[in-house]
This record gives structure tokens, C-alpha cells and sequence, in this order.
């Protein structure tokens, strides 16, 4: 499974996405911060906390919410490039409470960082709140994290009850290797007689090898392949 040489889809763009839902004395802020931000890149350590304040935190999209769309905004205006510009980022992550820092993860895929957030990537996903994890494997991870790092964070999604369709990219970088894992997992809790985890299952079934004479992942299987058959028919 090789990093895909194209990047999955770009989030919604969040300026846009905002426009409909801001009030004017949160348009006016936004747009003077953001004018603050690109000539002062300092200021954004002032502005950035103060987004959810002046601008809301409701639902925006299926990949905002308003406050971490205001924060993109910012995030998109800092006229930093390279390391610097990754420096800051994960400063603000670091230095962040959870809602900065999924507004920083979820912003990754809009700021040009080629492999330099990584770093940030990987620090997430050592953590435990399923929140970040999940924002951590959007677009910017399905693009750039390594083979055996990606099969690892899905396997950690599957451990802390994260469904995978909220892993992006997983339907192109799921291999042979992932489904040998996932298989192993599923055989594990069939055996601890343990609920399975039903979303693991078609990647399994996808390479049908993996699950060997193991006669109760067999079962599980055939059980997907049934509902499936059902809901076509």
C-alpha cells in the first residue's frame, strides 16, 4: 500500500462555508483579523483562541464546525511557508485546548506542509482522546502518513470505537496487510467472545485468505457476504 500519489479531496472551503452563517460583527472581526494575521503573523496567538468566542462553535459541515472553520481561516491567511510555517502550526496545536487543536488537524490539508506536520500527526495519534485521532486521520494523513503508520492508526480506531468511515481515504489505502491485521483483532474478540466490530469486516472480506480455517471469522464473514446479498437483491 503505497502513500497515494494523489491527495484525497480538500475539505469544504471554510471561508465560504462561513459566509452564510456569520453574523456581521462576526464577518468584521474575521476579516480584520485575518488582515491582522497576514501582516502580523504573531497576532494569530491572540486571535486564533478567540475564534470560538467571536464567531460560534455550531455545526457547520460534515467536516466543520464554525469555530474550527474561522480558525482555518486564519490559519490559510499566515503568510509563513515551510518550516516556519509549520513551527507555528504546531505551536498553536501544542499550545492549543481540543477544539484548537482539531481546528489546526482539520486545517492541514488547506496549508502547503508537504510531510512537515507529520510530526503532528504522529503526536495525536500516540494520544487517547478519539476526537483528535479522528480529525488527525482527514485528508492530510490519508495523504502523506507511511504504509505501516496508517494500518496502525486504523487499527487503533478499531480499539477505541472510532468508525472507520470517518478514516478518510481508507477505502484506497486498505491492503492486504491491513486485513491480515483487522483479521487477526476479529479473531481475537470471537475467540474472547466479545462483540465484533461489524465495519472491520468488508476489508476483511475483501482479501478472504487472511481469515484461514478460523471457522468463526469464516462465520462472520459469510454473515457480511448475507446482509450484503440481501440489500442487493
Amino acid at each position: 500500500m503505497a502513500v497515494p500519489s494523489a491527495p484525497p479531496a480538500a475539505p469544504p472551503d471554510p471561508h465560504t462555508a462561513l459566509v452564510a452563517v456569520l453574523d456581521d460583527t462576526a464577518r468584521t472581526w474575521l476579516d480584520e483579523s485575518v488582515a491582522e494575521v497576514a501582516a502580523a503573523p504573531a497576532a494569530m496567538r491572540r486571535l486564533f483562541p478567540a475564534a470560538r468566542r467571536r464567531c460560534g462553535h455550531g455545526r457547520l459541515t460534515d467536516h466543520w464546525t464554525v469555530d474550527e472553520a474561522a480558525r482555518a481561516v486564519l490559519l490559510t491567511a499566515l503568510p509563513l511557508r515551510d518550516q516556519a510555517l509549520a513551527d507555528e502550526v504546531t505551536r498553536l496545536h501544542r499550545h492549543g485546548d481540543p477544539a484548537e487543536q482539531r481546528a489546526v488537524l482539520r486545517t492541514l490539508p488547506l496549508l502547503d506542509l508537504g510531510d512537515l506536520a507529520l510530526p503532528l500527526i504522529r503526536e495525536t495519534l500516540r494520544g487517547n482522546d478519539t476526537t483528535l485521532i479522528e480529525a488527525a486521520l482527514g485528508p492530510y494523513a490519508a495523504a502523506h502518513l507511511p504504509d505501516d503508520e496508517y494500518r496502525q492508526a486504523v487499527l487503533k480506531c478499531v480499539f477505541y470505537e472510532i468508525p472507520l468511515d470517518r478514516v478518510t481515504g481508507l477505502d484506497t489505502r486498505a491492503d492486504r496487510e491491513l486485513a491480515r491485521m483487522l483479521a487477526d483483532f476479529a479473531h481475537e474478540r470471537i475467540v474472547a467472545g466479545r462483540a465484533l466490530p461489524q465495519d472491520i469486516l468488508p476489508f476483511v472480506r475483501a482479501f478472504p485468505d487472511v481469515a484461514g480455517d478460523r471457522a468463526g471469522l469464516q462465520h462472520a464473514l459469510t454473515d457480511v457476504l448475507t446482509a450484503v446479498l440481501k440489500e442487493e437483491g
